[in-house]
C-alpha cells in the first residue's frame, strides 16, 4: 500500500512567468490582465474608403484591401461594383514575428486574371502610436492613396487607423491574427476567442390529476389508461390508472428539462394499453411553456383543466373531432428552486437555483490567465507532417470560454485572461486543450480532445496567485499518454471573508433539493438531458462550441462501467480505512506492552480521565487541534491535479483499457465478451461473498434476542439482568477503571484462544442456513 512519487513526466511544476502579477512594479499592462505575459501587437484597422476611381472597362471597381507586413499578408473580402466600400476588419500582427520596417497598404481591384492596383500607402513601424487600455480607441484617419510612383491619385481616400497595443485591446478578439495567415476565409471563424453563456435550465413539473369523459372506441373492455408525456426528445409516462374507468385517477409527477427560451411544447397524450405494443390515443393536448407558471418554493401552483383534442380519419384525411369533450386535470409549474444539475456532482461548477431572485451575492472572483502549451503531441498530419492547431476551453458556472486558435504549433502562446464571479467556494473549474479541426471550412471532422485538469477552488488560498504547468494527461487504448503541458495563471480573490466562511454552513444544493427530494434515478436521467441541451445549444452558436468538446468537459461518459476506476475507487476506501487500521495496530502495540513506556502512560492518562469524565471531551478536541496545528507546516502548496497513480492509469492492464473505451452495447467479438462476462463473475462473486459475510454478522445480533437460539438468548438475557444489577450498585468510574485494566492488561495475563464473547458470539445462528 505503500504509494511511490509519481513520475516526474506526470507531476505539476511551479513556474515563474513575466507576469504582471508576479513582478513587484508590475508593467504597462492593464491591471484587469495581470495575469499573463504581454505580448505587443500591430493593429490595423480598415474601416472604409471612398470615390475609388473605376479599373473595369464597365467603368466599376470590386475593391478590396491588402495588408503587407514583411512576409504576413492580410486581405479584407471584396464588394462587387462599389467605389464606396466599407470593411470594418482589424489584422493584428505579432511584434515578435515581425522582421520589417515598414507596413504597406494595398487597395485593389477584384479582377479575373490579375488584379490592378487601385492605389497604396506605407507607414513606418517607428512612428506608430503605442496605444493601453483603458484609453479610448485611436480615432481612425482618411489617407489619400498614392500610385506606384508615391504621386497622390486623383481621386480615393481610405480610412484607417494603425497603432501598437497588447491582447488587452479589445480589437483583439474579433482580429485577424499573422499567425494564422494559413486559414483561409471560411475558417477564420473558427480560430476566434469567445466567451459563451450556458442555456438557462429549468425543471418542468407535471402532476397528472386525473381525467374526465374518456371515450375508447371499444366500450366493450375497461380501459387500461396512461398519460404519456414528451418535452422535445425527452418522453415520459405515468403508470396505469388504478381505476379502470373513463375517469381515471393518477397524482404521478412527470419531470423534464427546459431551456430558455422555450422551444419545444409540453405535448401530453393519454392513451389506452390495448396489447404488448398497441396503444391508442384517446386524446392530445399541447402545452406552450412559455405560458407555464414559474414556481419559486414549495408552495403547490394552482391546477388546471386542459381540453384533450382528438384527430379521426374522414374521407381519408386526418381532422379534428370537434364533438369531442375529454379534459384532463394537471398541476404544471417550472421549479425555479432546484438547481439543473448539468455536470457531474463531483466536479459541479455551479450550485445555484434556476430563479435569479434566489441567488446569494457573490463572494469572490475567480481570475484564470490561459499562459501557454509546451510539449503537444501532433494530432493530426498535414502535408506528411504532424501539426496541431490547438485552443483551449474553460468552464465554471454558466460561463464557457474559448480562446483562439494557435495554427500548426506544439508549444502555443495564448496568454488570454478570463473572469468569473465565484457564488460558492466548494467548486470546481474546468480547463480542456483540444485540437480544432474545422480550420479550412470542412464541415465532416471533429475538435480532438488532447487533455484537461481540474481546480477545486476551497484548495486555493485566496489573493494568491498560482502559476503552475498542468500535465495534460490522456487515456487511450493503449495505456495513459501525457500530451503535454497547459501553463496557467490562477488566482481567487475574496470579497467577503465573512460571507465566505458562512458559505460552509449552508447546504450544498439548494433548499428545495431537501424539502422535495428528487430521487438518484430521476437526477441521474435528467443530468443527462441536461447535458443533451447544453451540449445542442452551445453547438448551433457562431463560432459552435462543438458538441464533442462540452460532452468531454462535462463527462458524459462518466457513468459507463470501468474495472480501472473500480480498484481505483476500492484503493480510495481503502486509504481512507488506513487510518482506523493504523490506530488499530497501535492500540494493539500498546495492549501488548511493545513500549512498556508508552503503554504505562497511556494507563496513567486513561486513570485521569476515569476518574475525571469532564476532561474526555476537551481532551479530544485539544488532540485535534494540536494534530491540525503540527499538519499546518507540511499543508499542500500547490492546486490538485490529474494523478495516474489515484486513478490506477499507469497500471492499467490493456484488455480492462479496451473493455473500458468499447461501445455501448458492446462491439467486440463474442469469445472477448465472454472472457470479460467470467471476469466479472469471478469478481462479483467476491463481492457476493463479502456481502454475505456481514449479512451474517448483523443477523447474529438481531438472534441475541430471537430466540432463535433458545439457549443462547437464555444466557444473554441472564447476562443483561446480572450486568444490570452490578452496574446499578457499582460506580460507573470503578466498572471503566476495571474494563480498562482488563483490557490493557499484560501480555503474561493473557492467552491466544478467543475470548468468551467473541466465542459466544461466533456460535450465534444466521439466516444463511435458509439461503438457496
Amino acid at each position: 500500500m505503500q504509494k511511490l512519487p509519481p513520475s516526474v513526466d506526470f507531476a505539476l511544476k511551479e513556474t515563474s512567468p513575466n507576469i504582471g502579477a508576479g513582478s513587484a512594479m508590475g508593467n504597462k499592462l492593464s491591471c484587469t490582465y495581470d495575469l499573463v505575459e504581454q505580448m505587443q501587437y500591430l493593429y490595423v484597422r480598415v474601416v472604409k474608403a471612398r470615390d475609388l476611381p473605376p479599373k473595369d472597362v464597365t467603368g466599376s471597381c470590386d475593391p478590396y484591401v491588402e495588408v503587407k507586413l514583411g512576409n504576413y499578408k492580410g486581405v479584407t473580402r471584396h464588394f462587387e461594383k462599389k467605389s464606396n466600400p466599407e470593411w470594418n476588419q482589424v489584422f493584428a500582427f505579432s511584434k515578435d514575428r515581425i522582421q520589417a520596417s515598414v507596413l504597406e497598404v494595398f487597395v485593389k481591384d477584384k479582377d479575373v486574371v490579375l488584379d490592378d492596383l487601385i492605389g497604396w500607402m506605407m507607414f513606418d513601424l517607428n512612428e506608430v502610436p503605442k496605444r493601453v487600455p483603458p484609453d479610448s480607441p485611436l480615432a481612425p484617419q482618411w489617407y489619400r492613396l498614392e500610385d506606384r510612383k508615391g504621386g497622390k491619385i486623383k481621386a480615393g481616400e481610405l480610412m484607417l487607423a494603425v497603432w501598437m497595443g497588447t491582447q488587452a485591446d479589445e480589437a483583439f478578439p474579433d482580429a485577424w491574427h499573422s499567425d494564422a495567415a494559413s486559414v483561409g476565409p471560411d475558417g477564420v471563424n473558427n480560430i476566434r476567442s469567445k466567451v459563451y453563456l450556458s442555456p438557462k435550465l429549468w425543471y418542468v413539473r407535471v402532476n397528472v390529476i386525473e381525467a374526465q369523459d374518456l371515450v375508447p372506441n371499444d366500450k366493450s373492455r375497461f380501459p387500461e389508461v396512461f398519460v404519456k408525456g414528451t418535452v422535445g426528445n425527452q418522453a415520459l409516462r405515468t403508470r396505469i390508472s388504478q381505476i379502470k374507468t373513463i375517469n381515471p385517477m393518477w397524482n404521478d409527477d412527470l419531470i423534464f428539462v427546459a431551456a430558455e427560451p422555450f422551444e419545444e411544447p409540453l405535448i401530453l397524450s393519454v392513451e389506452d394499453r390495448l396489447g404488448p405494443n398497441k396503444d391508442e390515443v384517446l386524446g392530445k393536448c399541447m402545452i406552450p411553456l412559455q405560458l407555464v407558471q414559474r414556481r419559486l418554493d414549495h408552495k403547490p401552483v394552482n391546477t388546471r383543466w386542459f381540453n384533450l383534442e382528438k384527430h379521426v380519419v374522414l374521407d381519408g384525411e386526418l381532422k379534428k373531432d370537434t364533438k369531442f369533450a375529454s379534459k384532463i386535470h394537471l398541476r404544471i409549474c417550472l421549479d425555479g428552486g432546484y438547481h439543473v444539475l448539468d455536470e457531474s456532482t463531483h466536479y459541479s461548477s455551479d450550485l445555484r437555483p434556476t430563479a435569479k431572485q434566489l441567488w446569494r451575492p457573490s463572494i469572490g472572483i475567480l481570475e484564470v490567465g490561459v499562459l501557454s502549451a509546451g510539449g503537444l503531441m501532433p494530432m493530426k498530419t498535414k502535408d506528411g507532417r504532424g501539426t496541431t492547431d490547438a485552443y483551449c476551453v474553460a468552464k465554471y458556472g454558466q460561463k464557457w470560454v474559448r480562446t483562439r486558435t494557435i495554427v500548426d504549433s506544439f508549444t502555443p502562446r495564448w496568454n488570454e485572461q478570463y473572469t468569473w464571479e465565484v457564488f460558492d467556494p466548494c467548486t470546481v473549474i474546468t480547463v480542456g486543450v483540444f485540437d480544432n479541426g474545422h480550420l479550412h471550412g470542412g464541415g465532416g471532422g471533429k475538435d480532438s480532445r488532447i487533455g484537461k485538469m481540474r481546480i477545486r477552488l476551497s484548495t486555493l488560498e485566496t489573493n494568491r496567485v498560482y502559476t503552475h504547468s498542468y500535465p495534460l494527461l490522456a487515456l487511450h487504448p493503449s495505456g495513459v499518454k501525457k500530451m503535454g503541458e497547459l501553463h496557467l495563471a490562477v488566482r481567487f480573490t475574496c470579497s467577503s471573508l465573512v460571507n465566505m466562511l458562512h458559505m460552509y454552513s449552508h447546504p450544498l444544493l439548494p433548499k428545495m433539493h431537501y424539502i422535495q427530494p428528487l430521487s438518484v434515478m430521476q437526477l441521474d436521467s435528467l443530468r443527462h438531458q441536461a447535458m443533451q441541451i447544453v451540449s445542442m445549444r452551445l453547438s448551433r452558436a457562431e463560432p459552435p462550441l462543438r458538441r464533442e468538446v462540452v460532452e468531454y468537459m462535462l463527462d458524459v461518459d462518466l457513468h459507463k462501467w470501468s474495472m480501472r476506476r473500480s480498484k481505483a475507487n476500492f484503493f480510495r476506501i481503502m486509504g481512507v480505512l488506513s487510518v482506523l487500521i493504523a490506530v488499530g495496530k497501535w492500540f494493539d502495540q500498546i495492549c501488548n506492552w511493545k513500549n512498556p513506556l508508552t503503554t504505562i502512560l497511556i494507563h496513567i492518562l486513561f486513570i485521569i480521565l476515569v476518574l475525571y469524565p469532564e476532561l474526555i471531551l476537551p481532551t479530544v478536541f485539544l488532540y485535534l487541534f494540536v494534530i491540525g496545528l503540527w499538519n499546518f507546516r507540511w499543508r499542500p502548496r500547490h492546486p490538485p491535479h490529474m494523478d495516474t497513480r489515484l486513478s490506477h492509469a499507469d497500471a492499467a492492464h490493456p484488455d480492462e483499457l479496451d473493455e473500458e473505451f468499447d461501445t455501448f452495447p458492446t462491439s467486440r467479438p463474442s469469445d472477448i465478451v465472454r472472457m470479460r462476462y467470467d471476469r466479472l463473475r469471478s469478481i462479483a462473486g467476491r463481492v457476493q461473498t463479502v456481502v454475505g459475510d456481514l449479512a451474517t454478522q448483523g443477523e447474529r445480533f438481531q438472534s441475541l434476542l430471537s430466540w432463535r437460539d433458545p439457549r443462547a438468548t437464555t444466557l444473554f438475557v441472564t447476562f443483561c439482568l446480572i450486568a444490570a444489577i452490578v452496574l446499578y450498585v457499582t460506580p460507573f468510574q470503578v466498572v471503566g477503571l476495571l474494563v480498562g485494566i482488563y483490557v490493557l492488561r499484560h501480555p503474561r495475563f493473557r492467552h491466544k484462544l478467543p475470548s468468551v464473547p467473541l466465542n459466544f458470539f461466533r456460535r450465534l445462528p444466521a439466516r444463511s442456513d435458509s439461503m438457496l
